[in-house]
């Protein structure tokens, strides 16, 4: 809004549409310049003015302060500790095919590189604010050629000039648009960081899942093998007559189910290796994992071992997640908001200047004689918005408000997934060990079960129902190594990735 003269005033202040500006042909006579210490005083009170804040001291947001975890009481951390700093984490597994699948993620995962390229357009954009600190120069030219009113003559006109203009950053306007930037961009850096971990732990998680199917083929291809040889101990009953044809039929049915099962696996594990292409960024008719050679009893591959995880105090955690670093540079974003809605209630200056020459004829356009000059000062002041300004001062406000929840949210669900992590990581370990013993005894009962019905002294489907449980402990077995190594990519995942060993 242009600024009303005072009463005998002899001229208007300068507004924000009619800049104070007089060309050197029609000025005055120039008054005499400012004294030294006259400018020293105005260098120093644009000096002090121009680290007038008007936002709020950003603080951290508190958090609760926990001392320890409380499903980590007994928890055994790795050791040696140094073995922690020798590479990324997913090489605690000891897997060298995760080792080189894990690698490749970070350079073709194409969410990964959606988040990279959010990052540079942040950076981009703390540039562009960073400029608007400093004066923007332009150059400038026209030519013009006009007539009329049945004259024939024509004139011309030539110009040419250079300009700049420049906002002192008075109230601190833009200094807090700059660091807002800044901490957005901060935000993306932490958003590649949560990109990235998310990336590498699906990745394992669909590794060992891909590898815990291929450990359920040998196991199933074992179990055929039995069952064929049950069937034909059934047929050869049957045929001597000392058995009932329902044998065989129970047996072929046995028989048949584990082969669906075995279907149900190679399907299952078709899908985890597309999932896997897709995390490389590969078209899954581009992507093969061969499965891992047999080894061991029932001709089982070897499954990969659960490492020992350190898990440090809870402090750390708010250091190394990036989903709550991001959190928390988004509430000190949300916070230079507020400095910036403030400022509107204050008036923007905005100082200009220009050099250049006019003419009619372009041979004299560069004479000394047709130079022409100015200097500007506008401002401008909102007299009245209907509580506009207000409006926008308590939108900020909330937007901090809800900013900080959500940041306090992202911490105590962090805390939460480390300690449901911890629990499961505890009960699943000893899990393992009960279904190893069931599996165990379910296998003597099996194998005793099939030498009596060859004695004749029980019937079939005594021999069945031991084969169920049997086969039944045997998958729970392998379920539990499963889940244990998915509860390990899990727990590191939400330690927030790396570690270092103090």
């Amino acid at each position: 809004m242009n600024q009303i003269p005072h009463r005998g005033s002899a001229a208007p202040f300068p507004s924000a549409t009619a800049p104070a500006s007089r060309s050197a042909a029609t000025a005055p006579a120039p008054r005499p310049a400012p004294s030294i210490p006259a400018r020293a005083g105005l260098l120093a009170l644009a000096a002090a003015l121009a680290g007038c804040a008007v936002g709020p001291k950003y603080e951290l947001p508190a958090t609760p302060h926990i001392a320890a975890f409380k499903e980590a009481e007994g928890w055994v951390p790795a050791a040696p500790a140094d073995a922690l700093e020798r590479g990324p984490w997913w090489t605690l597994f000891g897997d060298p095919v995760l080792n080189e699948l894990a690698a490749s993620v970070e350079v073709s995962n194409q969410n990964i590189a959606a988040a990279a390229a959010a990052y540079a357009q942040a950076r981009a954009l703390v540039a562009e604010q960073r400029a608007q600190l400093f004066p923007s120069v332009d150059l400038g030219g026209s030519g013009t050629r006009g007539g009329g009113g049945g004259d024939t003559r024509t004139s011309s006109q030539y110009r040419v000039n250079i300009g700049g203009s420049w906002e002192p950053d008075i109230w601190g306007r833009l200094a807090a648009a700059n660091t807002a930037a800044g901490a957005s961009a901060q935000a993306s850096a932490a958003d590649l960081a949560a990109a990235r971990l998310s990336a590498q732990g699906e990745l394992a998680a669909n590794y060992f899942s891909l590898r815990q199917q291929d450990a359920q083929k040998a196991l199933l291809d074992a179990t055929v093998a039995g069952y064929e040889r049950v069937l034909r101990i059934a047929q050869n009953r049957f045929k001597a007559g000392i058995a009932a044809h329902s044998d065989v039929l129970q047996a072929q049915t046995q028989l048949d189910n584990v082969r669906i099962d075995l279907l149900t696996a190679a399907r299952q594990r078709a899908q985890l290796e597309h999932a896997i292409a897709v995390l490389l960024g590969k078209a899954p008719a581009e992507f093969t994992l061969a499965p891992l050679p047999p080894s061991g009893p029932a001709a089982q591959p070897s499954f990969p071992a659960v490492p020992a995880i350190p898990v440090g105090v809870p402090s750390t955690l708010l250091q190394r997640r990036p989903d709550i670093a991001a959190a928390e540079r988004r509430v000190a974003a949300a916070n230079e908001q507020i400095g910036i809605a403030r400022a509107a209630y204050f008036p923007s200056l905005n100082l200009s200047a220009s050099y250049g020459f006019g003419a009619s004829q372009v041979a004299g356009l560069f004479s000394a004689s047709n130079g022409l000059w100015s200097l500007g000062l506008s401002a401008a002041q909102t007299l009245f918005d209907a509580g506009a300004t207000r409006a926008r001062v308590a939108g900020a406000e909330a937007g901090r408000d809800a900013a900080i929840a959500r940041y306090r949210q992202t911490v105590l669900a962090a805390f939460a997934e480390v300690e449901d992590q911890l629990a499961a990581s505890r009960a699943l370990e000893q899990q393992q060990e009960l279904r190893l013993s069931a599996a165990s005894a379910a296998d003597q009962v099996e194998q005793q079960m099939l030498n009596r019905y060859r004695a004749g002294q029980v019937g079939y489907t005594d021999v069945v129902n031991a084969q169920v449980t049997a086969l039944n402990a045997r998958r729970a077995l392998l379920q539990a190594q499963a889940d244990r190594q998915a509860t390990a990519v899990a727990l590191i995942q939400s330690l927030g990735g790396g570690w270092r060993a103090p």
